[in-house]
């Protein structure tokens, strides 16, 4: 690898959208560390498919919600590389309970508020002096437009809002040492995660619900996060970005409430 070939590290980068946002980032030119926490395989395929296409990559282990094995990690990518340029804090960290709020327990509630948080905090917390060091980085988070949901997705709702404020706080912390921090807030997006919530009637709901007139896929979603974490989305700074196909604006215009304002 070049010694100036930028840095990318995304964690939960084996699957889904961060499979397709490490494709992406390496077809932009730079070499992606594709950190996964338990399946080795699919994330030595995902730099395999790099490398085929002609870019540079690898896979690196590590539990981002431990910090000492997030602490290992930078350690080494920055020993190897003498740089990280980006990070894109994307792993799924723990999956959410969807049931109502009284009925779901307190463990599960703070298990994914906590996991939520923990994968963020420690990436952050161990990132961001590397990057102030070299007084340049970008950082993204992968949010969701569920922060703004209410129903039976308290604690992945609850999860996703702390997640928002708290890049917030980084956002405006790192500005001084000239570091970009944004979040990109997805809707639905079609991916393994997704799977067992993504039935018939909610694909069919999120169709008539989008300027694309289907289900995004995580290359649309990849595309969004490599532009905010790559050209740094202009001026944009500790933004929540929200990428969902049209659905907040169309959903408006097909509510009945819609009826008073015509």
């Amino acid at each position: 690898m070049g010694e100036s070939r930028r840095v990318a590290l995304i964690s939960g980068a084996g699957r889904g959208i961060g499979a397709a946002t490490a494709r992406e980032m390496a077809r932009r030119g730079y070499h992606v560390v594709v950190n996964y926490r338990e399946n080795a395989s699919a994330a030595q395929g995902v730099v395999d498919e790099i490398e085929a296409a002609g870019g540079t990559a690898e896979a690196r282990r590590a539990d981002v919600c431990d910090a000492g094995q997030v602490g290992e990690l930078v350690r080494r990518v920055t020993a190897d590389h003498g740089r990280i340029d980006v990070l894109i804090c994307n792993a799924n960290t723990v999956n959410p309970p969807f049931e109502p709020l009284l009925s779901v327990s307190w463990e599960a509630f703070i298990g994914k508020v906590g996991g939520e948080l923990a994968g963020a905090f420690h990436l952050t917390q161990h990132v961001l002096p590397a990057m102030q060091r070299q007084r340049a980085g970008r950082i993204v988070y992968i949010s969701s437009t569920a922060a703004d949901l209410v129903g039976s997705v308290a604690a992945h709702s609850t999860a996703k809002a702390a997640l928002n404020t708290f890049s917030r706080h980084v956002a405006a912390q790192a500005a001084q040492d000239g570091i970009v921090v944004n979040t990109v807030a997805f809707g639905t997006v079609r991916t393994d995660a997704t799977a067992g919530v993504l039935g018939d009637g909610l694909r069919k709901f999120t169709e008539e619900r989008s300027v694309l007139g289907r289900v995004m896929d995580p290359e649309d979603a990849a595309r969004s996060v490599a532009s905010v974490a790559d050209d740094g989305f202009g001026a944009a700074v500790g933004q929540v970005i929200r990428v969902d196909g049209g659905y907040d604006v169309l959903d408006q215009q097909l509510h009945a409430v819609m009826e008073f304002f015509r």
